[in-house]
């Protein structure tokens, strides 16, 4: 075991991706010579070179479109936007290009694009940058939508996702990339098809994913102390949802509260609330709740950040009002 960072866990998957696979190439914005707007790429031009770490100009439609398009001659990039609000730009690149050519080339062509991009406030980085928005992803058939919340699956998700066939997308919560803790040193590549237990409990199921993860099992500790058993449910991948996993921790526990960094109105944990009631509605005790975010651009100051977003308080509250307490 080593101690080391969100950071440094997925420099680490990028850099054993391109020693296993020659294919494999780091393109966006800053990801050479800067390193990363996060740093995660810091280093990697000069073990690589820039044929293989690919500096691009500030134009998000054109780099993801070349990286979806390297994809469907044969190679294997990570296109890296800054983030997820930048790639509200490539959007049509994403949704009308990789997202369909399987299946309107009638399975004639695969684009086994990776693209990873920052996601989530916390940061003091006001509107521009700090949204939550992969729920829209979440929304489009034909791509993969992965979001992963520890230093296991940090490390070992983009190795599984660039084994796919398809386009697959990776939201990092920006707050993550200093989350330090204790990693294998053979760590590898993590199942992608599954959402994990992170925490067993018998009176209320808590779904998250993402950022959201640390303030919901910091919240089932504080239920805990009340008497109350929560279990977490770290959703990792949020299309396609694992439905079985959902809803058998919903059966055993018979309360349910989804944490969602997104805004509420159409959200992921919108979805995840209707196939719960879809699916385990007579196994209820009590309404599918939600916590998400304030319907506003997320705010500069620090306090009004801290206020738009789910915190600990918060999750509590919900979880202890559909315990009826």
């Amino acid at each position: 075991m080593s101690v080391t960072t969100y950071r440094e866990a997925v420099r680490a998957a990028i850099r054993e991706a391109m020693q296993k696979d020659e294919r494999v190439f780091l393109m966006g914005e800053d990801v050479g010579h800067y390193g990363g707007c996060y740093a995660v790429s810091k280093g990697l031009l000069e073990e690589f070179g820039p044929e293989r770490i690919r500096d691009t100009p500030l134009s998000e439609s054109a780099f993801t479109g070349a990286g979806i398009a390297a994809a469907m001659a044969g190679m294997r990039p990570i296109v890296e936007v800054m983030t997820v609000n930048f790639s509200l730009l490539a959007l049509d690149q994403i949704m009308n290009t990789a997202a369909t050519i399987r299946h309107m080339s009638g399975g004639q062509f695969r684009c086994p694009v990776v693209i990873r991009m920052a996601t989530g406030a916390g940061r003091q980085l006001a509107a521009q940058h700090s949204h939550s928005l992969e729920g829209w992803y979440a929304h489009i058939p034909g791509i993969r939508v992965l979001a992963p919340a520890t230093l296991e699956d940090a490390r070992g998700m983009l190795w599984t996702a660039l084994d796919d066939p398809d386009p697959v997308l990776i939201f990092e919560n920006a707050l993550l990339y200093n989350m330090e803790g204790e990693l294998a040193d053979d760590a590898g590549a993590v199942d992608i098809d599954r959402a994990a237990i992170r925490r067993e409990g018998h009176d209320i199921t808590l779904l998250t994913y993402g950022g959201s993860l640390g303030k919901t099992l910091a919240a089932a500790e504080q239920l805990e102390g009340d008497g109350i058993s929560a279990e977490v449910i770290d959703l990792r991948t949020l299309r396609p949802l694992d439905e079985g996993t959902i809803l058998a921790s919903v059966a055993r526990t018979r309360r349910a509260i989804v944490v969602d960094e997104g805004w509420r109105t159409g959200s992921l944990a919108a979805e995840v609330s209707a196939r719960i009631m879809e699916g385990a509605f007579w196994e209820l005790d009590a309404p599918v709740g939600r916590v998400c975010s304030a319907e506003v651009p997320i705010p500069y100051a620090q306090h009004l950040e801290a206020a738009a977003i789910p915190q600990v308080p918060g999750i509590v509250a919900a979880a202890r009002a559909a315990m009826g307490r």
